[in-house]
Order: structure tokens, then sequence, then C-alpha cells
């Protein structure tokens, strides 16, 4: 496997920096929600904003290519891993919260801010309590559930630019729209470190009465119990993806580990031993045949890392 000849350097560097773990050779499949990926060259982990702040001019300098990690709920990962440097933000967990405002840090369980906002009895939220995602993933991709989505509750969010630098974006100058932000458009290089929430209070039954509720639909829908990454295309105008990947037959279609969910059509599942290159190959099959049956051009909805 080709290594960069500065990454050692690099990573002396780094291990100076306080409250930053860092790690060679790490394999990634843990950290995605599909359970798939090969190692990353180097594997940092910032447990508070500060270090982030330090570790990103150092970076650049190296001219190392990155990628920000979340929960890695909507990514397919390389057979292959990530020539590169990964930035896991899962530790950047610290929260506060005010009257019907939640200020959090993007590394926070969408799950574990729907229970603090039941704790505290604030509504608005609830639609985000199934998704298996963090805030700041949440946030790149306005996630939504159900009716609700991000840009429903959020007020702002501060970043971490690639000098080091804290910017703070409005609303509106986030640009969220469906499955899409600022952060795809026009700055994928800022990393977000915190997003200000603003809930209403409300009846603390009537929340969890909510939240259960939704529960129950996502677990009878889809296939929660094997590895996915959600909706493994954006619905096309007009339709609903799993009816057309039905309508071709596919149901069920499997290549290697990786399954057409027999659930719910529009998830692609990991039986237990699939590779990135099934799922890869699974879902150029259901473009294929939904494409010669209906004309919809299906759109992926994860990301993908690393070299397919």
């Amino acid at each position: 496997m080709e290594k960069y000849s500065d990454i050692n350097s690099l990573t002396n560097k780094l291990e100076k920096i306080n409250y930053l773990e860092v790690e060679k050779n790490k394999n990634l499949a843990e950290f995605a929600s599909f359970k798939v990926g090969g190692p990353a060259d180097l594997f940092l982990v910032p447990k508070k904003v500060d270090a982030l702040q330090n570790l990103m001019p150092l970076i650049i300098e190296s001219k190392l290519p990155y990628f920000i990690l979340g929960r890695g709920s909507n990514l397919i990962i390389s057979d292959k891993g990530y020539r590169g440097i990964i930035i896991y933000t899962e530790a950047l967990n610290d929260y506060q919260i005010e009257n019907n405002i939640i200020t959090a840090e993007c590394g926070l369980q969408l799950k574990e801010i729907a229970d603090l906002a039941y704790q505290k009895s604030l509504s608005g939220f609830e639609f985000a309590a199934g998704i298996p995602g963090s805030l700041g993933g949440a946030l790149y991709m306005n996630a939504g559930a159900y009716g609700g989505e991000m840009k429903d509750v959020i007020v702002k969010a501060q970043f971490v630019n690639q000098q080091g630098k804290l910017i703070e974006l409005t609303k509106k100058e986030l640009n969220l729209d469906y499955r899409t932000s600022i952060l795809q458009e026009e700055n994928p290089d800022w990393i977000a470190v915190n997003v200000t929430l603003q809930l209403k209070k409300s009846d603390k039954q009537t929340i969890r009465n909510k939240m259960e509720e939704l529960h129950e639909k996502r677990w009878s829908k889809q296939p929660m119990e094997l590895p996915s990454a959600g909706s493994i295309f954006k619905r096309p105008p007009g339709h609903y993806t799993g009816p057309l990947i039905e309508d071709a037959g596919l149901k069920g279609f499997q290549i290697g580990g990786a399954q057409v969910s027999i659930k719910h059509a529009g998830f692609i599942v990991n039986k237990g031993n699939a590779t990135a290159e099934d799922i890869v190959n699974l879902i150029n099959k259901i473009k294929e045949e939904v494409y010669k049956i209906s004309g919809v051009q299906l759109e992926v909805e994860p990301r993908f890392l690393g070299d397919f």
C-alpha cells in the first residue's frame, strides 16, 4: 500500500496537540453503518474544538487529503480504505440547554439530542430520534424523516475553517434544502463544530408518544435490524424509490453479501459479508433496471469515500 512520504512528519506534529488522539492504519468498517471499508492512513479524534482548530492548519500545510467522519450513517467506504486523513468527530459531544434552545457539538448523536429534548419537555426534534447519525452529518445532509427536517429547527451553526478559525452562519446562510446544505455547495472544507436548535415547550408525554410512534413506524417498515446506509437513493420527483425498484423485480435481489431489502426495496442491506464492491455493483444494477422500465434516473443519496 502506497503511503505519503510526509505522513510521519505530520504525525509527529499532530501528536503534540492536546486533546487529540492519533492512530495510523485504522480500519474504518466499524465507523460506518454499512460495516464495510478498509483502513485510513491516519485517524484523528479531536476531543475539544481547540484541538480541531490546532490540527487544521497542519493538515492544510501537509497537502494530504482529509475527510470529516461522523457516525458514518450515510456513507459507503471503499474496501481499499482511504489514502489520507480521517477526522472523526464523535468525541465532540458537549451541549448546553437554555429555555427552549439547545446548542450541541456536532459529534452528538441525533437520538441523544432527541432524548435531551424530551427530558426538558422540548418538542420539534422527535422526527430525528430514529435517524442513526450525528448532528454534523444531519446538518451536512439537512437530514429529515416523517415530515420533519433539520432546517425546521436550526437557528445557526459554527464551523472551523482550514485556517483553524471559527465561523458562524445563520440558518439562511446555511442554504438548507432537500438533503443538501452550503457544505455540499461551496465550502466542503468547513468543519461543523456546533449547531443551535430552537424547539418548543410541550407536554412530556405527548413528546414521548410521538417518539414511540415514529420508532414503531421506522422499525415496522425499514430494515433496522441489518447494516445499511438508510435510503440508498434520493426520492425522484413524482416517484417513490421503493415501488420503482419493486416494479423492476429487484426486491430481495442480491449481489455477494449486499441485498435489496425484503422489508423495504429503497434500502440495500449488508447480509453479513458484503463488501463495498458488492454494494456498488448492486446500486448500478438497480439504476440500470429502474431506468429500463421507468425512464427514471435514480440518484444515490449516501456519499462515497475512497477509491472505487
